[in-house]
């Protein structure tokens, strides 16, 4: 999996205040910053675990159908496996800056 080129802008847009000076970004008024775009795919990915969640008791309760629970599962696993694609990309940035002389 790869992070969307538009989140990874977004992101950096949003750290450009911090980095240092320059010319004030142009933004789209319909635009988020980097971190409410993160913050908002926190959200997502907590709320896709809480849906697949519920729907696993439910279904373990009998209550929910089985096709139902493998949607909601396979929801689940493609959540966990972009969380942790993201983690291993801030790990692998991070060591690179760790390598870059001073």
């Amino acid at each position: 999996m790869s992070v969307s080129d538009s989140l990874a802008a977004r992101f950096y847009q949003g750290l450009a205040p911090a980095v240092g000076p320059s010319a004030p970004p142009t933004r789209d008024p319909g635009a988020s910053s980097g971190s409410g775009a993160l913050g908002e795919a926190a959200r997502g990915f907590l709320d896709t675990l809480r849906s697949g969640e519920t729907t696993a008791m439910k279904g373990l309760s009998g209550s929910a159908d089985m096709q139902s629970v493998v949607t909601a599962l396979a929801a689940t696993e493609i959540a966990v496996q972009t969380a942790v694609t993201m983690r291993d990309k801030v790990v692998e940035a991070y060591q690179e800056i760790l390598r870059m002389p001073v």
